[in-house]
C-alpha cells in the first residue's frame, strides 16, 4: 500500500488550518489542508512499517499517521493542536469524532513552554531579517502574533482559540507593513509576559491525560486488527 493510498483510503480526519481557519485570509492566502490516517495495524506487523507522515497528494497538504499525531499532541505541539481545533473540518469518521473528543485531553501546561519556545525561534528569525533588510517579513510577524495571542489566551482560559477574528484589523496591518517593527516588537514582549503571568493562574493541568490518548490508541488499533 503507497503512502498516498493510506492518506485516499484511510484518512479519519481532515481540516483547513493557517490563515483560513484563523480567520486572516484574504484573497490571496493559500489553503493549507492537514489530516490524520490510521495505518491499518496489520501494516505493523511488517519490517517495513507505514509513514509516520505524508505529504499531498494536493498541494499544501500534510497528513500525519494516528499514533505520530497523538504523541505530538500530547508534546503540546502548537501546530497540532492547532490542527485539533480548526473550525474548517473537511472530512471525518466516527475515529475521527473521538479524536476530537479528546482535544481536553492533550491540553496542558506544556504548551507555554512549546509555544514560547516556538515563538522566540520565529522571532530570532524576524531580528536577523531587520538587521539584515532593515524591516521582518511581514506576514511571519503577523502569524507570530497570532500564535503568542492564542498561547495567552490558552493559559487564561483552559481554551484554545485559533479564531483570531477579533484582532484581524491590526493584525492585517501588520501583515502589510503598516506598523513599525518597534510597535510590533512591543507587541510581542508584552503577549510573552502576559502568557508568563496567565501560566502562574492557569486552569490547565500540569500534564495532558496520557492514559486517555493511550486508551484510545490501543482500542482504535486492536479494532482495525479484527
Amino acid at each position: 500500500m503507497d503512502d498516498l493510498t493510506l492518506v485516499r483510503d484511510h484518512t479519519i480526519y481532515a481540516c483547513v488550518t493557517g490563515s483560513r481557519a484563523f480567520g486572516l485570509a484574504t484573497e490571496a492566502s493559500d489553503t493549507d489542508r492537514r489530516g490524520v490516517f490510521l495505518a491499518p495495524t496489520p501494516l505493523f506487523w511488517r519490517f517495513d512499517k507505514p509513514p509516520t507522515h505524508v505529504d499531498g497528494p494536493r498541494e499544501e497538504e500534510f497528513s500525519w499517521e494516528l499514533e505520530r499525531f497523538c504523541e505530538l499532541a500530547l508534546r503540546a505541539n502548537p501546530n497540532i493542536l492547532e490542527c485539533l481545533h480548526s473550525p474548517l473540518v473537511e472530512r471525518i469518521t466516527p475515529v475521527g469524532e473521538e479524536l476530537l473528543s479528546l482535544r481536553g485531553a492533550f491540553l496542558s501546561r506544556r504548551a507555554h513552554a512549546t509555544f514560547t519556545r516556538y515563538a522566540a525561534g520565529q522571532h530570532r528569525k524576524l531580528l536577523a531579517d531587520v538587521r539584515l533588510h532593515g524591516a521582518p517579513r511581514w506576514k511571519h510577524a503577523m502569524h507570530l502574533l497570532r500564535l503568542l495571542l492564542s498561547c495567552r489566551d490558552l493559559l487564561r482560559t483552559g481554551r484554545l482559540e485559533v479564531d483570531a477574528t477579533p484582532y484581524r484589523d491590526r493584525l492585517l496591518a501588520v501583515k502589510r507593513g503598516e506598523l513599525t517593527w518597534e510597535e510590533v516588537d512591543t507587541w510581542m514582549a508584552r503577549l510573552t509576559e502576559e502568557s508568563d503571568t496567565a501560566l502562574t493562574t492557569t486552569p490547565l493541568p500540569a500534564g495532558p491525560d496520557l492514559p486517555r490518548v493511550e486508551a484510545f490508541l490501543h482500542r482504535t488499533r486492536l479494532a482495525s486488527a479484527r
